[in-house]
Protein backbone atom coordinates (compact mmCIF):
# COMPACT_ATOMS: atom_id res chain seq x y z
CA UNK A 1 0.00 0.00 0.00
CA UNK A 2 2.62 2.51 1.01
CA UNK A 3 4.71 1.42 -1.95
CA UNK A 4 2.16 2.91 -4.32
CA UNK A 5 1.51 6.19 -2.53
CA UNK A 6 4.33 7.94 -4.38
CA UNK A 7 2.88 7.27 -7.82
CA UNK A 8 -0.77 8.18 -7.18
CA UNK A 9 -1.21 11.88 -6.46
CA UNK A 10 -4.00 14.42 -6.27
CA UNK A 11 -3.93 16.97 -9.07
CA UNK A 12 -4.99 20.62 -9.47
CA UNK A 13 -7.95 21.82 -11.47
CA UNK A 14 -7.69 21.48 -15.24
CA UNK A 15 -10.22 21.34 -18.06
CA UNK A 16 -10.74 17.95 -19.77
CA UNK A 17 -9.51 17.46 -23.30
CA UNK A 18 -11.47 16.58 -26.43
CA UNK A 19 -11.32 12.97 -27.66
CA UNK A 20 -7.91 12.16 -29.11
CA UNK A 21 -7.85 9.70 -31.99
CA UNK A 22 -4.19 8.98 -31.29
CA UNK A 23 -5.18 7.57 -27.88
CA UNK A 24 -8.14 5.60 -29.22
CA UNK A 25 -10.54 7.55 -27.02
CA UNK A 26 -14.23 6.65 -27.24
CA UNK A 27 -15.91 8.09 -24.16
CA UNK A 28 -18.76 6.17 -22.57
CA UNK A 29 -21.78 8.47 -22.26
CA UNK A 30 -24.57 6.10 -21.19
CA UNK A 31 -24.99 6.18 -17.37
CA UNK A 32 -26.95 2.92 -17.36
CA UNK A 33 -24.10 1.01 -18.99
CA UNK A 34 -21.61 2.70 -16.66
CA UNK A 35 -23.67 1.71 -13.63
CA UNK A 36 -23.96 -1.86 -14.91
CA UNK A 37 -20.19 -2.17 -15.38
CA UNK A 38 -19.44 -0.85 -11.90
CA UNK A 39 -22.12 -3.14 -10.40
CA UNK A 40 -20.14 -6.09 -11.79
CA UNK A 41 -17.28 -5.07 -9.45
CA UNK A 42 -19.45 -5.71 -6.38
CA UNK A 43 -17.60 -2.94 -4.51
CA UNK A 44 -17.31 -3.20 -0.74
CA UNK A 45 -15.95 -0.75 1.87
CA UNK A 46 -12.67 -2.67 2.19
CA UNK A 47 -11.96 -2.79 -1.56
CA UNK A 48 -9.25 -0.96 -3.47
CA UNK A 49 -10.41 0.00 -6.96
CA UNK A 50 -7.96 0.69 -9.77
CA UNK A 51 -9.54 2.27 -12.84
CA UNK A 52 -7.59 2.13 -16.10
CA UNK A 53 -8.26 5.04 -18.44
CA UNK A 54 -11.11 6.80 -16.59
CA UNK A 55 -11.44 9.41 -19.35
CA UNK A 56 -14.16 11.87 -18.38
CA UNK A 57 -15.25 9.82 -15.38
CA UNK A 58 -18.29 7.89 -16.61
CA UNK A 59 -17.33 4.89 -14.47
CA UNK A 60 -15.59 6.97 -11.80
CA UNK A 61 -18.86 8.61 -10.76
CA UNK A 62 -20.44 5.26 -9.91
CA UNK A 63 -17.28 3.95 -8.27
CA UNK A 64 -17.24 6.93 -5.87
CA UNK A 65 -20.93 6.38 -5.08
CA UNK A 66 -20.23 2.72 -4.24
CA UNK A 67 -17.82 3.83 -1.50
CA UNK A 68 -14.66 1.74 -1.87
CA UNK A 69 -11.96 1.94 0.78
CA UNK A 70 -9.52 3.34 -1.78
CA UNK A 71 -9.90 4.56 -5.37
CA UNK A 72 -6.89 4.80 -7.69
CA UNK A 73 -6.79 5.68 -11.38
CA UNK A 74 -4.28 5.63 -14.24
CA UNK A 75 -4.93 8.02 -17.15
CA UNK A 76 -2.54 8.66 -20.04
CA UNK A 77 -4.22 11.90 -21.15
CA UNK A 78 -2.70 14.58 -18.90
CA UNK A 79 -5.64 16.99 -19.14
CA UNK A 80 -8.11 14.28 -18.16
CA UNK A 81 -5.84 13.06 -15.36
CA UNK A 82 -5.72 16.57 -13.92
CA UNK A 83 -9.49 17.04 -14.16
CA UNK A 84 -10.55 13.75 -12.58
CA UNK A 85 -9.89 14.59 -8.89
CA UNK A 86 -11.73 17.90 -9.27
CA UNK A 87 -14.89 16.20 -10.50
CA UNK A 88 -14.56 13.14 -8.27
CA UNK A 89 -12.90 14.10 -4.96
CA UNK A 90 -11.10 11.27 -3.26
CA UNK A 91 -9.62 9.76 -6.41
CA UNK A 92 -5.82 9.41 -6.47
CA UNK A 93 -4.73 9.56 -10.12
CA UNK A 94 -1.44 9.18 -11.94
CA UNK A 95 -0.90 10.52 -15.46
CA UNK A 96 0.77 7.52 -17.05
CA UNK A 97 0.45 5.08 -19.92
CA UNK A 98 -1.07 1.95 -18.37
CA UNK A 99 1.03 -0.16 -20.73
CA UNK A 100 4.04 1.02 -18.71
CA UNK A 101 2.48 0.30 -15.34
CA UNK A 102 4.60 -1.78 -12.98
CA UNK A 103 1.95 -4.29 -11.94
CA UNK A 104 4.23 -5.81 -9.34
CA UNK A 105 4.08 -2.59 -7.30
CA UNK A 106 0.34 -3.10 -6.81
CA UNK A 107 0.73 -6.49 -5.15
CA UNK A 108 -0.59 -6.50 -1.62
CA UNK A 109 -3.25 -3.81 -2.05
CA UNK A 110 -6.30 -4.84 -0.04
CA UNK A 111 -9.06 -6.46 -2.10
CA UNK A 112 -7.77 -4.99 -5.36
CA UNK A 113 -10.37 -4.84 -8.14
CA UNK A 114 -9.52 -3.41 -11.54
CA UNK A 115 -11.89 -1.84 -14.06
CA UNK A 116 -11.67 0.06 -17.30
CA UNK A 117 -13.17 0.95 -20.65
CA UNK A 118 -10.03 -0.03 -22.55
CA UNK A 119 -9.06 1.54 -25.88
CA UNK A 120 -9.26 -1.13 -28.57
CA UNK A 121 -5.61 -0.75 -29.54
CA UNK A 122 -4.23 -1.50 -26.06
CA UNK A 123 -6.70 -3.97 -24.53
CA UNK A 124 -4.95 -7.22 -25.47
CA UNK A 125 -1.38 -6.23 -24.47
CA UNK A 126 -2.58 -4.54 -21.27
CA UNK A 127 -4.57 -7.57 -20.09
CA UNK A 128 -1.67 -9.83 -21.10
CA UNK A 129 0.78 -7.76 -19.01
CA UNK A 130 -1.60 -7.54 -16.05
CA UNK A 131 -2.05 -11.30 -15.84
CA UNK A 132 1.68 -11.95 -16.13
CA UNK A 133 2.73 -9.24 -13.67
CA UNK A 134 0.10 -9.05 -10.93
CA UNK A 135 -0.69 -11.52 -8.17
CA UNK A 136 -3.36 -11.41 -5.53
CA UNK A 137 -6.03 -9.20 -7.13
CA UNK A 138 -9.70 -10.07 -6.57
CA UNK A 139 -10.84 -9.71 -10.17
CA UNK A 140 -10.98 -7.29 -13.09
CA UNK A 141 -13.89 -6.00 -15.19
CA UNK A 142 -13.03 -4.59 -18.61
CA UNK A 143 -14.95 -3.28 -21.60
CA UNK A 144 -13.12 -4.26 -24.78
CA UNK A 145 -13.83 -4.74 -28.46
CA UNK A 146 -16.46 -7.46 -28.89
CA UNK A 147 -14.16 -9.59 -31.01
CA UNK A 148 -11.45 -9.43 -28.33
CA UNK A 149 -13.96 -10.37 -25.62
CA UNK A 150 -14.99 -13.44 -27.60
CA UNK A 151 -11.34 -14.44 -28.00
CA UNK A 152 -10.63 -13.96 -24.31
CA UNK A 153 -13.54 -16.21 -23.30
CA UNK A 154 -13.12 -18.83 -26.07
CA UNK A 155 -12.70 -22.58 -25.54
CA UNK A 156 -10.03 -24.75 -27.17
CA UNK A 157 -11.03 -26.06 -30.58
CA UNK A 158 -13.04 -22.98 -31.56
CA UNK A 159 -12.08 -20.43 -34.20
CA UNK A 160 -11.93 -17.64 -31.59
CA UNK A 161 -9.39 -19.53 -29.46
CA UNK A 162 -5.93 -18.09 -29.94
CA UNK A 163 -2.71 -16.98 -28.30
CA UNK A 164 -4.43 -14.45 -26.03
CA UNK A 165 -6.91 -17.08 -24.82
CA UNK A 166 -4.24 -19.69 -24.16
CA UNK A 167 -2.04 -17.27 -22.22
CA UNK A 168 -4.83 -15.84 -20.06
CA UNK A 169 -6.08 -19.36 -19.35
CA UNK A 170 -2.97 -19.98 -17.25
CA UNK A 171 -3.87 -17.10 -14.93
CA UNK A 172 -7.57 -16.23 -14.97
CA UNK A 173 -11.06 -17.45 -15.71
CA UNK A 174 -12.79 -15.17 -18.21
CA UNK A 175 -16.55 -14.53 -18.06
CA UNK A 176 -18.29 -12.84 -20.97
CA UNK A 177 -20.83 -10.59 -19.21
CA UNK A 178 -22.70 -8.56 -21.83
CA UNK A 179 -22.49 -6.88 -25.22
CA UNK A 180 -22.43 -3.10 -25.70
CA UNK A 181 -23.41 -1.33 -28.91
CA UNK A 182 -21.53 1.65 -30.41
CA UNK A 183 -24.30 4.17 -29.74
CA UNK A 184 -23.30 4.56 -26.05
CA UNK A 185 -19.93 6.14 -26.96
CA UNK A 186 -18.80 9.53 -28.22
CA UNK A 187 -17.35 9.41 -30.76
CA UNK A 188 -19.05 6.23 -31.88
CA UNK A 189 -16.75 3.32 -32.76
CA UNK A 190 -17.49 1.27 -35.86
CA UNK A 191 -17.73 -2.04 -33.96
CA UNK A 192 -19.48 -3.48 -30.92
CA UNK A 193 -17.91 -3.78 -27.49
CA UNK A 194 -18.40 -6.26 -24.66
CA UNK A 195 -17.73 -6.46 -20.94
CA UNK A 196 -15.72 -9.32 -19.45
CA UNK A 197 -14.73 -10.27 -15.91
CA UNK A 198 -11.33 -11.85 -15.19
CA UNK A 199 -11.00 -13.84 -11.97
CA UNK A 200 -7.67 -15.38 -10.89
CA UNK A 201 -7.71 -19.17 -10.95
CA UNK A 202 -8.50 -20.75 -7.58
CA UNK A 203 -5.36 -22.85 -7.93
CA UNK A 204 -2.85 -20.63 -9.67
CA UNK A 205 -0.43 -22.82 -11.65
CA UNK A 206 3.28 -22.27 -11.29
CA UNK A 207 4.38 -20.28 -14.34
CA UNK A 208 8.15 -20.25 -13.94
CA UNK A 209 8.80 -17.91 -16.86
CA UNK A 210 5.87 -15.90 -18.28
CA UNK A 211 8.11 -14.68 -21.10
CA UNK A 212 8.92 -18.23 -22.16
CA UNK A 213 5.26 -19.20 -21.98
CA UNK A 214 4.28 -16.17 -24.07
CA UNK A 215 6.90 -16.96 -26.70
CA UNK A 216 5.89 -20.65 -26.89
CA UNK A 217 2.20 -19.81 -27.33
CA UNK A 218 2.83 -17.14 -29.96
CA UNK A 219 5.19 -19.46 -31.82
CA UNK A 220 2.63 -22.27 -31.87
CA UNK A 221 -0.06 -19.91 -33.17
CA UNK A 222 2.23 -18.28 -35.76
CA UNK A 223 0.61 -20.53 -38.36
CA UNK A 224 -2.48 -21.91 -36.66
CA UNK A 225 -3.47 -24.13 -39.59
CA UNK A 226 -0.26 -26.14 -39.47
CA UNK A 227 -0.03 -29.41 -37.59
CA UNK A 228 2.03 -29.10 -34.42
CA UNK A 229 4.64 -31.55 -35.63
CA UNK A 230 5.30 -29.21 -38.56
CA UNK A 231 5.06 -26.01 -36.52
CA UNK A 232 7.67 -27.39 -34.11
CA UNK A 233 9.69 -29.27 -36.73
CA UNK A 234 12.94 -27.61 -35.66
CA UNK A 235 12.52 -28.93 -32.11
CA UNK A 236 10.37 -31.99 -32.66
CA UNK A 237 11.70 -35.23 -31.20
CA UNK A 238 10.49 -38.65 -30.17
CA UNK A 239 10.27 -37.44 -26.56
CA UNK A 240 8.10 -34.51 -27.63
CA UNK A 241 5.85 -36.85 -29.55
CA UNK A 242 5.44 -38.92 -26.38
CA UNK A 243 4.70 -35.73 -24.42
CA UNK A 244 1.80 -34.95 -26.76
CA UNK A 245 0.48 -38.51 -26.62
CA UNK A 246 0.64 -38.67 -22.80
CA UNK A 247 -1.63 -35.65 -22.61
CA UNK A 248 -4.07 -36.95 -25.20
CA UNK A 249 -2.89 -35.02 -28.24
CA UNK A 250 -1.89 -36.30 -31.66
CA UNK A 251 1.21 -34.85 -33.38
CA UNK A 252 -1.20 -33.88 -36.17
CA UNK A 253 -3.24 -31.59 -33.91
CA UNK A 254 -3.15 -27.82 -34.28
CA UNK A 255 -2.43 -25.04 -31.80
CA UNK A 256 -6.12 -24.25 -31.38
CA UNK A 257 -6.67 -27.79 -30.03
CA UNK A 258 -4.23 -27.42 -27.11
CA UNK A 259 -5.38 -26.41 -23.63
CA UNK A 260 -3.78 -23.55 -21.71
CA UNK A 261 -2.41 -26.10 -19.23
CA UNK A 262 -0.66 -28.06 -21.97
CA UNK A 263 0.92 -24.92 -23.40
CA UNK A 264 2.51 -24.36 -19.99
CA UNK A 265 3.88 -27.92 -20.01
CA UNK A 266 5.04 -27.65 -23.63
CA UNK A 267 6.80 -24.33 -23.03
CA UNK A 268 9.25 -26.06 -20.66
CA UNK A 269 10.30 -28.41 -23.47
CA UNK A 270 10.86 -25.74 -26.12
CA UNK A 271 13.99 -23.70 -26.58
CA UNK A 272 13.55 -20.03 -27.34
CA UNK A 273 15.86 -18.79 -30.11
CA UNK A 274 18.91 -17.12 -28.60
CA UNK A 275 18.44 -18.78 -25.23
CA UNK A 276 21.49 -20.49 -23.78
Amino acid sequence: MAATDDIFVRSPRELPASPKRSLGQNFLVDPNIARKIVAALRIGPDDTILEIGPGRGALSEWIVKAGPGRFLAVEKDLALALALPRDHPGVAVVAQDALRLDWGRLAGLARLKIVGNLPYNVASPLVWDMCAGLRGFAFAVFMVQHEVARRMAASPGTKEYGALTAFLGNYVQVEYLFKVGPNVFRPRPKVDSAVVRLTPLARMPDVDDPGQLAWAIKHCFSNRRKQMRRTLRGQWSEDMGHLFERHGYSPECRAEDLSPDFFRILAKSLKKPGAS
